[in-house]
């Protein structure tokens, strides 16, 4: 929740501009590409908005050297776009939040940084974070700042970039932004394994991600989030991607992996793509109005965190990044944050994100993972560093 006004820089120095008066005169700005993702974390009081709508469009893109560098409010869609035209692509594969938060908007790539958005292929590519190459922002004094470059071996100094991604605007207001791209594979094949329960599905997943194959996508779902994606069947998912030779092969490999172990079936090309785009989406979980936590903890340990939190509260769930991400739905008005929490320390530790409640609920509860006393500590002096006056996203990290 914010002020009513909204301002639409479409240049740097008017973004400069309108952040150096806000400072000036102590007034705190909501940070926005389109919207599209406005509804996760704390409600926001704030003064006004600052949205990077009106500053978009792809400044550079060298498909020979596999570098794209686009303003903030650029659509991921329209970056995608002009990638395929050169057969490549974001490797990260950032999800789509418009589908588990009904909202609207075309998700931007300012926003993709500023969360560090990254969905199934983090497993074997990495995530926004580890693409990322330059970036340019207005900090909270007003000054423009542009940190790397166009390669990856340009960074001296201070890795701003690394910084910037996933500090969710609380840094600064994102100019511009620079990404490798990778190229786009010949073909794509998924294994399904039917039948697994959760701690079989764990188990498969590391042997699998322990093999040769190169694994693009290690999930797994139970039989009650896999229903609106595969017919209700506890399924594991291993995503293979390359040339159709190279998948043919591979595939073949990891068939004899688990023939005698489950079920098998194969999702040949535009099924795969499909199922990896719904389970990024978290499309399992959308049309019911519960509250939706992401998890990211230690692989090994995730099919019994669920097991436990299944014991306190009626939760759908299930799993990504070969257990490193887990998605639970929560029904009921109760997010279960302590709980949850307390189990996720019982089972190796991570971070615990509600990504979907009711508004009341997010100004009531932790929406991000609590810091340790001394992270937070830094954390804190790293943002009167950036923002001194503290004008950016007001409480959007705040415990």
């Amino acid at each position: 929740m914010t002020g009513a006004g909204k301002l639409l820089p479409d240049n740097e120095e008017a973004a400069a501009a309108m952040v150096a008066e806000a400072a000036r005169n102590k007034q705190t700005l909501a940070i926005e590409g389109s919207g599209s993702k406005s509804g996760i974390g704390r409600p926001m009081f704030a003064d006004n908005v600052i949205s990077s709508a009106n500053y978009s469009g792809i400044s550079h893109y060298d498909p020979a050297e596999m570098v794209i560098s686009a303003k903030a409010g650029t659509s991921v869609r329209l970056i995608e776009k002009e990638l395929g035209k050169e057969g490549q692509r974001l490797a990260f594969e950032p999800m789509d939040h418009r589908i588990i938060l009904g909202s609207e908007g075309e998700p931007t790539i300012g926003a993709v940084a500023a969360i560090n958005n990254s969905g199934p292929r983090r497993i074997l590519a990495g995530g926004a974070r580890d693409s990322m190459l330059g970036v340019r922002f207005v900090n909270g004094r007003g000054e423009i700042i542009k940190n790397g470059g166009r390669v990856m071996k340009n960074v001296t100094g201070l890795d701003l970039v690394k910084l910037l991604a996933g500090s969710w605007g609380t840094l600064g207001f994102m100019t511009e932004v620079t990404f490798k791209v990778l190229p786009a594979p010949e073909t794509e094949a998924t294994l399904l394994l039917l039948g697994l329960d959760d701690e079989e599905a764990t188990r498969a997943m590391a042997n699998a991600m322990a093999g040769s194959e190169e694994i693009s996508g290690a999930a797994h779902l139970p039989e009650l989030a896999s229903a609106s994606l595969l017919d209700g069947r506890a399924t594991t998912a291993l995503r293979l991607e390359g040339f159709a030779e190279s998948v043919s092969f591979r595939l073949d490999r990891l068939k004899s992996r688990f023939e005698e172990s489950a079920k098998l079936e194969v999702l040949q090309e535009e099924g795969s793509r499909k199922f990896w785009n719904d389970l990024r989406d978290i499309r399992p979980f959308t049309g019911k109005s519960s509250n939706v936590w992401r998890v990211s903890m230690k692989p090994s340990e995730a099919a019994k965190f669920v097991m436990a939190i299944r014991m306190n509260a009626a939760v759908d769930a299930y799993y990504d990044w070969q257990g490193g991400l887990v998605w639970l739905s929560i029904e009921g008005y109760d997010p279960h944050d302590q709980m949850i929490r307390t189990e996720l320390a019982r089972h190796g530790g991570g971070h615990a994100t509600l990504v979907r409640s009711d508004e009341q609920v997010r100004l009531l509860v932790p929406v991000f993972q609590p810091e340790p006393e001394p992270v937070r500590s830094l954390s804190q002096r790293i943002k009167h560093a950036f923002d001194p006056s503290g004008v950016f996203n007001p409480g959007r990290i705040v415990a």
